[in-house]
């Protein structure tokens, strides 16, 4: 029977090879890595003790603890939560990334834990990320990650697959931010609804692998349950990731292989996009809210916290001398080794002139009020992933690029990247 990626996925890391890999079915499949962030993890804890208190860890060197919600804690909550973790994986030999190391998704990429065709979990609901380099990651409940944690298997409904074309170059400033914000607005929240995604095209295999993790981790904004990449030769030089093609078990969608729908985008004249606030999937060009005032930004997150962001915010601050009086510009760079690439190459030098605040490396300002969160009337342009109400405080967040985010720093208003560039 032919089959798509997430079913030769599944069907690799069934229990039982018995069973039938296909849509709507129960499968019960064993998973390579499983995760749980500070977020949540105290809560698996817990579960581990009460429930699996003769062995609570299946494989120590599968499992691993990472701190990036609130990095350092900024509450006793937070505080609390962290150390309980770190008293548990002393305990059972657990790997802890702890506060500072940054995010959790992205550490199990460049630490080659997600490896293609490998299945991951953890208690963070961006899991999808680790499709940018054709991982199956998904994001589950503390009760369920605890028993992945002591079992090292789980059970998921088998999805059915979207296939998503997308063919031509984007042109900077466009950025893959605006990839998929236009995609967010293009398919709205119930075309993807609990499928699996597969994305192909020009636009894609041209791709870094940080581009990749942008396109991949709003796969949730659009309902999905993962947004599969696959592997090529393009990763190989990128974000030191040690791809060789060689060195994993490839999955790739047999010819005729059956898609619950495709699409098809042409991008090579897509502009510059911004999600209104309010909603991740309310996205119009930035020119159509062009001179909208703005008191905040806020860069970073799993979504655009790697160094080609940095790079490009760099590009934006070169053009002028400090962000405008009276606003604020927070960056959060996504991992350890992000802060120490802007700290090598004079980017960081570059923000503190500019004004900017960088914090350690971790989620920011998506979580907690670690940074970037917002009072009543505050309008705020942010790179992470949501913008729902109450989501970053009281104000309201637009969601857009690092390109446009930076210039509205610069500005105090939303700018058309185009009238800059």
């Amino acid at each position: 029977m032919a089959q798509t990626v997430i079913e030769k996925i599944f069907s690799a890391h069934l229990r039982d090879t018995r069973e039938k890999v296909e849509p709507g079915r129960i499968v019960w499949i064993n998973i390579d890595v499983r995760s749980a962030r500070d977020f949540g993890g105290a809560n698996v804890v817990a579960h581990l003790e009460k429930h699996y208190p003769d062995k609570p860890i299946g494989d120590p060197k599968k499992t691993v603890f990472t701190f990036d919600c609130n990095s350092p804690a900024t509450t006793i909550g937070y505080a609390d939560n962290q150390h309980r973790c770190r008293l548990f994986a002393r305990k059972h030999g657990l790997k802890v990334y702890d506060v500072g190391q940054g995010i959790g998704s992205h550490i199990l990429i460049e630490d080659n834990y997600a490896q293609p065709g490998k299945t991951a979990v953890g208690t963070d609901s961006h899991m999808n990320i680790l499709g940018a380099c054709g991982c199956f990651g998904q994001g589950m409940g503390d009760a369920d990650i605890a028993f992945v944690f002591a079992k090292g298997y789980t059970w998921f409904e088998v999805p059915e697959t979207v296939k998503i074309t997308i063919d031509g170059a984007l042109m900077f400033p466009t950025t893959a931010k605006d990839l998929v914000l236009y995609l967010c607005g293009e398919l709205g929240t119930d075309k993807l609804l609990g499928k699996s995604v597969e994305f192909y095209g020009t636009t894609i295999h041209a791709m870094t692998l940080s581009e990749r993790i942008t396109l991949a981790s709003m796969a949730t904004e659009m309902g999905a349950i993962a947004a599969l990449i696959l592997p090529d030769s393009m990763l190989k030089d990128f974000d030191g990731f040690p791809y060789d093609p060689d060195d994993y078990k490839m999955f790739v969608a047999d010819d005729d292989a059956q898609y619950a729908d495709e699409f098809h985008f042409k991008v090579d004249d897509l502009v510059p996009m911004v999600a209104r606030p309010g909603s991740p999937n309310d996205v119009v060009p930035v020119r159509d809210v062009a001179g909208s005032p703005v008191d905040t930004v806020f860069i970073g997150s799993c979504t655009n916290g790697r160094t080609m962001d940095m790079e490009h915010v760099k590009r934006v601050l070169e053009k002028g001398e400090r962000i405008k009086e009276g606003r604020t510009l927070k960056i959060v760079p996504a991992t350890l080794k992000v802060y120490n690439d802007i700290l090598q190459n004079g980017i960081l030098e570059k923000f503190i002139e500019s004004g900017a605040m960088v914090q350690s490396a971790g989620c920011g300002g998506c979580a907690a009020g670690q940074v970037g969160m917002t009072g009543a009337g505050e309008v705020q342009v942010s790179t992470s992933n949501r913008n729902f109400s109450g989501k970053q405080g009281k104000g309201d967040t637009y969601l857009a690029g690092p390109v446009t985010a930076a210039i509205a720093a610069m500005e105090g208003e939303l700018v058309d990247p185009k009238e800059v560039f």
